[in-house]
This record gives C-alpha cells, structure tokens and sequence, in this order.
C-alpha cells in the first residue's frame, strides 16, 4: 500500500517537474537573448526530446512520408526527381492500358518499361535542369514572369522533348532512320497542338504557385491527369496510340 503510494508520488512529482521545465523552455524561447544550447541543456536534465536544430524549436517538425520526401528533393534533388518522374510514367502507363485495352489484351510491359525508363533518364533530369534554369533566368513569380517562363517552354523545351521522344522511342521499337524522320513529320505537329488548350493551364498554377523544387513533381501530375484524359479520347486512340498518346501528353507542353 504504502509502495503504490510512494510511486503514485513520485510520478505526480516527475510530471510536475516535466511541466515547469516545459513553461520554462517557452519562456526562454521567447526572450531576445534565447540560446538554443541553454534549452537543450535544460532539455536533457528534464526529459523533454526538442529538435536538433535552432530552426526546428519555432516550427513543427515534418514527419512522415512527405517530410522524408521532401528532404530527399532538396538534399538528392536530380535523382529524386528522376524516380519520381519514373514512377509516375509508369503508372500513367499502366492506368491508360488498363482503361483503353480490350478484355482479351494483355499489358504491353515493354512499352510501360520504356515509358519508365525516359522518366529515368531523360524527362526527369532535364525538367530538374530546366525549372532550375528558368528560375534563374526569371526569377521572379509575378504574372508577367510566369508568361515568359510559359512561352520559354512552349517555343524551345516542349518541342525539343517531343522530338527527343518520339525519335528515342522509335528507336528502341526498331525503326531505321527514314522511318522516325516519316513519323516526326506526321506527329510532331499535331501532338504540340493537341495539348494547347491545357497544359499552358496547367504552366500557369506551376510557374505561379509552387517553388521550383516542386514544380518537376506538379508537372508531371498534370501530365498523369492528361494521359487518362486522352485516353478517354476517342479520336486519338488508335494503332498508334502506345506511341503518339504517350509522347504528347507530357513532353509537348512548356517546362
């Protein structure tokens, strides 16, 4: 009985102390001579875990999957980025043929690999190195810069990406060097303007609103969004769909 009562005591008392010492620290935070290592000295003493830097006593600590992921865009940025672009071509891929296939048709796994793989190794480092270089050519976010930004990509970074593309991928499905000229010429124009009335939208609120080390992620989303869209398509889907939908839904729109 006695013991009960001694523990029941001794945790009221470590609460107790836990409390004063947690006022006390707000307190300290809030004075003009704060100094963080005078907090986490009195951290330890009482028990209380704090952040390991000064900027993390004033704010909430992210936790979770997009805080780790988030760090990684900022501390790993190129190959974040590039996994990142991947996956979600991957699953652009995937869900396009799960919604256009006919119940007897199987998944063209070699052309999801392909798609994964220029997310890889293309369209992810490039969009890194471009959203970074229009940052510094404009650096500014207001309306007139986000034009710009908008036009630099519509005139020079779109349609070298939808050349690279449709080239890269008619060479890994085997066609000589007549045939991918053949076919530049009859869909490279008409993939820049089927997405005209929607990705300088969607240019627009990436430009505008989020930061440059966002903008690759919110980019390619659009890009997800425009592949089931199209899909839904009637008139572009076709015998040239696993090509031609998938080279203009993401790479004719400005950067």
């Amino acid at each position: 009985m006695s013991g009960a009562l001694f523990r029941n005591v001794a945790a009221d008392t470590a609460r107790l102390i836990r409390r004063n010492a947690a006022a006390e620290i707000k307190q300290l935070q809030s004075r003009p001579d704060f100094r963080a290592p005078q907090l986490l000295g009195r951290a330890k003493e009482t028990g209380i875990s704090l952040p390991s830097s000064p900027s993390g006593l004033c704010s909430s600590a992210k936790v979770g999957f997009v805080g780790w992921y988030l760090g990684m865009v900022k501390s790993r940025p190129v190959i974040t980025k590039s996994v990142t672009s991947s996956i979600i071509y991957i699953a652009a891929d995937l869900s396009s043929q799960i919604i256009s296939k006919k119940s007897s048709e199987s998944y063209d796994m070699l052309r999801t690999a392909r798609m994964g793989g220029y997310g890889l190794l293309v369209l992810g480092p490039t969009l890194h190195y471009w959203f970074n270089f229009m940052s510094r050519l404009f650096p500014k976010q207001d309306l007139i810069t986000t034009f710009k930004k908008m036009a630099m990509g519509q005139t020079i970074y779109g349609p070298i990406m939808t050349v690279v593309f449709f080239s890269l991928n008619a060479t890994l499905q085997g066609e000589s060097g007549s045939d991918i000229v053949a076919r530049l010429k009859r869909d490279v124009i008409p993939a820049m303007f089927n997405g005209v009335m929607y990705w300088p939208i969607c240019d627009f609120i990436t430009f505008r609103f989020f930061p440059v080390h966002l903008q690759p992620l919110v980019s390619n989303s659009f890009s997800y969004l425009w592949t089931i869209y199209m899909t839904y398509k009637p008139a572009v889907i076709s015998a040239e769909t696993p090509l031609y939908l998938l080279s203009y839904l993401a790479h004719c729109h400005s950067m």
